[in-house]
C-alpha cells in the first residue's frame, strides 16, 4: 500500500467515524439522550434501516440503550431489539423498564430469553420471567441449564417483594475450621465464585452463617489465624420471607453493604448487597407517594388500560364519598339562601382542612413506612401532630376570620369562619395520624386508601364546623 492510499485509507475511516455517533453526540449536558439523535433512530426505524440503526445505537452504555427503548413509541420497541439483536444482552435487560422489558420479552422466543436470563443475576432474572404467564415461563425454565433453572425455580416459589425473591445465589462460604491461608488459597484457585462480594460467610456444619469476614480483614491478617478468630459473629440475619421494605430498613439501621438469608431452618441459602437496596428505597419510597394520590404505578410506560383501571376506582371513591359533604351542604340550604357569602367561602373551609390532612398524613404514612411510628409511641406522635395542627389552625383561622370580617363586614362572619377552620384543621391532623394507624393495625397499606378517608373526613367536618357554627350563633335567622 503506498502513502496516498494509507492516506486515503486513513481519511476514509475517519469520514466514516465522524457520520456514527460518539456519546456526546447522542447525550446532553444532562446526560440523557438527545431529541435529536432519539429522531434520527426512530426515522432509521420507519425506513427500515437496520444498518444505520445498529450505527447509531452500539456506541451506547447498556443503561442509556435501555433509556432510548422507553423515548420511543411502544410499537418501535420490537423493532429495534431485533435490529440490534447482538446488543441486547443481560446488561441492557437489566436496566430495562418493567413494562418495557416485558413487552420485549413477549416477543423473543423462548431460547433467546433463557440465553439471556442464565447471563443474568438471579434477582434480575425472576424480575424478568415473573410477570410471564405459565405456559411461556415454563417454555423458558425448560431451556436453561438445570442449576440456573432449579435457582429461578425456587426464588419464584417465595412471595413477590420478599428477600427470597430478591436475593442473589452467588456468595462465597467457607467452613469454620479454615484458616485466614486457607482461606485465600481457596480464592485463588477457585474459578465459580462469584464475581463480585464484599464478605466470606463462615458456616458451620449445618450451614448456618456463624460470622462473616470482610475482605478488607482477611488481606490484613496472618494466615495462620482462624477464621473464628478473626470473624465478626454478630450479623444482621435476613430470613427469605421478609418483606422487601424491612430489608431495607435493616440494611439502612445498621448501615450494611451485605447481608446473609437464611431459610425457615436456618441455613445460609443466599445473600442481599446494598446495590439491590438501594433499588428498593427508591422504588418503595416512589410508591407510597403514588398510592397516597391513587396514580397505580405511577409509570409512564404502563399500558393505557391499566393506568385507566388503577386510577379510576379511587376517582369513582372519591365521587362516593364526596356525597356525604354535598348531603351535609343540603341539609343547610335554607341558611345558604338567606347569606350567599355562606355558599362562597364553605369550599376554603374544606379546602384548607384538606391540604392540612395530607400534610399530617404523608408525615406519617412515611413514619409507619421507616418504623419511627410504632405501637410503642403513637401517643407521642399523635400528641406531636395535634400540636402543631392547633398552632397551624390559629394562624390560618386569624388570618382568615380577619379577612373575611373586613371584605364582609360581619364581625361574627369572620368568627365564625375562623372558628370552623380551626376546628377543621385540627380534625385534620388526628385524621391524617389515626387513619393511616388504623389502616396499619388492621393489616393494610396505610398508603393505599388513607387519603380516600382523610379527604372525606375533612370536607365533611369543614362544611358541617362552618354551616352549623353559623346557624348556631345566629349569624342567619
Amino acid at each position: 500500500m503506498t502513502v496516498e492510499d494509507r492516506d486515503l485509507t486513513l481519511l476514509d475511516d475517519a469520514a466514516h467515524a465522524a457520520e456514527l455517533p460518539r456519546e456526546s453526540d447522542s447525550l446532553d449536558e444532562e446526560n440523557t439522550l438527545k431529541k435529536d439523535f432519539v429522531r434520527r433512530v426512530q426515522d432509521a426505524l420507519a425506513e427500515d434501516d437496520q444498518e444505520t440503526v445498529y450505527a447509531l445505537v452500539e456506541p451506547l452504555h447498556p443503561a442509556d440503550i435501555a433509556d432510548l427503548f422507553e423515548l420511543i413509541e411502544v410499537e418501535e420497541r420490537p423493532v429495534l431489539a431485533k435490529a440490534i439483536n447482538d446488543l441486547m444482552g443481560s446488561e441492557v435487560f437489566a436496566e430495562l423498564n418493567d413494562h418495557v422489558r416485558e413487552l420485549l420479552v413477549e416477543s423473543l422466543p423462548a431460547e433467546a430469553i433463557a440465553d439471556i436470563a442464565e447471563q443474568l443475576d438471579t434477582d434480575d432474572a425472576v424480575a424478568m420471567l415473573e410477570d410471564l404467564d405459565e405456559r411461556d415461563q415454563q417454555a423458558v425454565l425448560a431451556e436453561m441449564e438445570p442449576e440456573d433453572r432449579a435457582a429461578i425455580e425456587s426464588a419464584l416459589s417465595y412471595p413477590e417483594e420478599s428477600a427470597g425473591r430478591l436475593m442473589s445465589r452467588d456468595f462465597v462460604a467457607v467452613p469454620e475450621h479454615m484458616t485466614v491461608g486457607d482461606l485465600i488459597d481457596f480464592l485463588r484457585d477457585s474459578h465459580e465464585l462469584a464475581n463480585e462480594f464484599w464478605e466470606v460467610f463462615i458456616v458451620d456444619a449445618r450451614h448456618h452463617p456463624v460470622g462473616t469476614c470482610a475482605l478488607s480483614w482477611i488481606l490484613r491478617t496472618p494466615r495462620a489465624i482462624r477464621l473464628t478468630d478473626v470473624m465478626q459473629r454478630d450479623q444482621t440475619l435476613i430470613p427469605v420471607s421478609m418483606d422487601q421494605e424491612e430489608v431495607a430498613l435493616r440494611f439502612q439501621k445498621y448501615a450494611l453493604i451485605s447481608a446473609a438469608v437464611v431459610d425457615e431452618s436456618g441455613r445460609l441459602v443466599g445473600q442481599i448487597t446494598v446495590d439491590d437496596v438501594v433499588h428498593i428505597i427508591q422504588e418503595e419510597a416512589g410508591e407510597d407517594v403514588l398510592l397516597l394520590s391513587g396514580a397505580g404505578d405511577g409509570d409512564v410506560n404502563e399500558p393505557i388500560r391499566d393506568s385507566y383501571v388503577s386510577r379510576v376506582r379511587w376517582l369513582v371513591a372519591n365521587l362516593l364519598t364526596a356525597l356525604l359533604g354535598a348531603t351535609i351542604i343540603s341539609s343547610f340550604s335554607g341558611a345558604i339562601e338567606k347569606l350567599v357569602a355562606l355558599a362562597a367561602l364553605s369550599p376554603m373551609v374544606a379546602s384548607i382542612g384538606g391540604n392540612a390532612g395530607t400534610q399530617t398524613m404523608a408525615v406519617a404514612v412515611r413514619a409507619l413506612a421507616t418504623n419511627q411510628l410504632t405501637r410503642a409511641n403513637t401517643r407521642r406522635i399523635l400528641w406531636r401532630e395535634l400540636r402543631v395542627a392547633m398552632l397551624n389552625g390559629g394562624t390560618v383561622a386569624t388570618l382568615i376570620g380577619l379577612a373575611t370580617a373586613l371584605v364582609f363586614a360581619s364581625p361574627l362572619l369572620g368568627a365564625v369562619i375562623g372558628a370552623a377552620v380551626l376546628t377543621n384543621i385540627v380534625t385534620a391532623g388526628l385524621a391524617g395520624v389515626l387513619v393511616p394507624v388504623t389502616l396499619d393495625r388492621m393489616g393494610q397499606d396505610p398508603a393505599v386508601a388513607s387519603s380516600v378517608f382523610v379527604t372525606m373526613i375533612t370536607d365533611s367536618m369543614g362544611f358541617f364546623a362552618f354551616l352549623g357554627l353559623a346557624v348556631a350563633s345566629g349569624l342567619v335567622g
